[in-house]
């Protein structure tokens, strides 16, 4: 029987939990394929876990190089992460002539576009499902499951993190800071949690979806981001009393003068499926025009999740070994020539409807001035909530919730309102979605 043999580069968490899947599944695996699979070479800057993860009788270095340069390997599996040095190591396995297998979704999302280019002139293949959303098999879906079709939008909960948080602000009315500090604790979140926490890693991921899904090249960089660090506890409350949840969305459109791509806080109605994705779950909701909307929902990150999805790309890729370029699946779904340059639209461009969150001076004429800005802007209001005074300053909280309207209207309603004389404070603004 053929022996297919894996260069892993990195033993930490996926490492570890892709040579753990590989190893308990073996059999399993080989039905599947016809083939063993094997790591033969695994490089990692800590190779004391190698015995633990049953690589005790596979070569093991602590230089990448020799992995890549190895003759025996057939796959490089990169699990490294980050920007460098993952993008000269798979650049340098694809100059070797070797397929790549890899999880990081900031490498394919900054540098697919280089990588994939590199690949196609090289005759391999470069397979990244666990790059989005762990261990959920969203890229083979879009590339396969939904090629019949024509993909209107997508909206994903893609960090778990990010949806841990607003999730107990919810159920337990936390502050934001409160249930930040346990994400870390539990390992949820970073020391430093601004990837999560403000949208970059839905953002990368987000890049790859749209790419997959329009068949243009990856624009993480046009990806319009932003955090939920501002998201209170009153506003989750107030959202529900309106029939809403908040959740840190993704969301990729065919809008009808060009793309959009953009990561923000954003209220779904209670009634969709996907606002009721909860605590580290991740979920991809995608609206084709055969198919109508399918939901897509499972674990986000995780060691054997994740791994889940590493070992599924390395089978399918022990499958076609012999197979030549031209009758593999095209990496970014669309055949390479077809890969076409479409117009991202600004921020500015887009439209929604809005929920707005102010604190006014409780006396008379207030919201007569501000429901004046917002008419004279063209905007209509859906509804209304005035909190009694929070104290004796007689400060009261008001929530709008509007109608659709171009975001650079709303941008000039706001300013108006944020520099009236008994308006306190910032104005927030979260964007609604109905996702129909």
């Amino acid at each position: 029987m053929k022996t297919v043999n894996i260069g892993l580069l990195g033993l930490g968490t996926v490492g570890g939990g892709t040579a753990t899947v590989l190893k308990r599944n073996a059999d399993e695996i080989t039905r599947r394929t016809g083939c063993h699979i094997k790591v033969s070479h695994a490089a990692a800057k800590d190779l004391s876990v190698a015995e633990s993860l049953g690589l005790s009788d596979c070569k093991l270095s602590d230089d990448a190089n020799q992995v890549i340069q190895d003759p025996q390997v057939d796959i490089i599996v990169e699990l490294i992460g980050g920007y460098e040095p993952a993008r000269s190591f798979v650049l340098q396995a694809i100059e070797q002539g070797k397929h790549v297998v890899t999880a990081n979704k900031a490498l394919i999302a900054k540098h697919g576009n280089e990588i994939f280019a590199a690949a196609q002139k090289k005759g391999v293949s470069v397979c990244y499902e666990a790059s989005v959303a762990g261990g959920i098999p969203i890229i083979k879906t879009m590339r396969e499951g939904l090629s019949a079709n024509k993909i209107n939008w997508l909206a994903g909960i893609i960090n778990g993190t990010g949806n841990f948080i607003l999730t107990e602000m919810r159920d337990k009315g936390r502050d934001f800071a409160d249930v930040l500090k346990e994400a870390q604790e539990l390992g949820y979140a970073e020391a430093d949690p601004t990837f999560d926490v403000e949208g970059i890693d839905a953002a990368h991921k987000l890049a790859i979806l749209a790419s997959l899904a329009f068949g243009m090249p990856l624009h993480f960089e046009k990806v319009y981001t932003e955090g939920i660090s501002k998201i209170s506890a009153d506003d989750v409350v107030y959202a529900n009393q309106l029939g809403y949840r908040i959740k840190h969305l993704g969301l990729a459109i065919r809008a009808k003068d060009g793309i959009e791509m953009r990561v923000h806080p954003t209220l779904i109605p209670d009634t969709r499926l996907i606002a009721n994705v909860d605590g580290v779950m991740n979920a991809v909701l995608v609206h084709c025009d055969a198919l109508g909307p399918s939901l897509y929902y499972g674990a986000g990150a995780g060691a054997e999740p994740t791994a889940s999805a590493v070992v599924a790309d390395i089978i399918d890729l022990a499958r076609s070994l012999d197979m030549d370029n031209a009758h593999r699946i095209p990496q970014l779904a669309f055949q390479n020539d077809a890969i076409k340059e479409q117009k991202i639209l600004d921020i500015d461009q887009i439209e929604t409807a809005y929920y707005i969150r102010l604190t006014a001076k409780d006396e008379p004429g207030v919201m007569a001035e501000i429901s004046d800005i917002l008419g004279h802007a063209g905007i209509s209001m859906e509804a209304i909530i005035q909190k009694p005074p929070v104290d004796d300053s007689g400060d009261v909280p008001v929530v709008l919730l509007t109608q659709k309207v171009k975001e650079h209207k709303m941008n000039a309603a706001l300013e108006q309102i944020s520099a009236l004389e008994h308006v306190q404070d910032d104005v927030l603004r979260i964007r609604v979605e109905s996702l129909k």
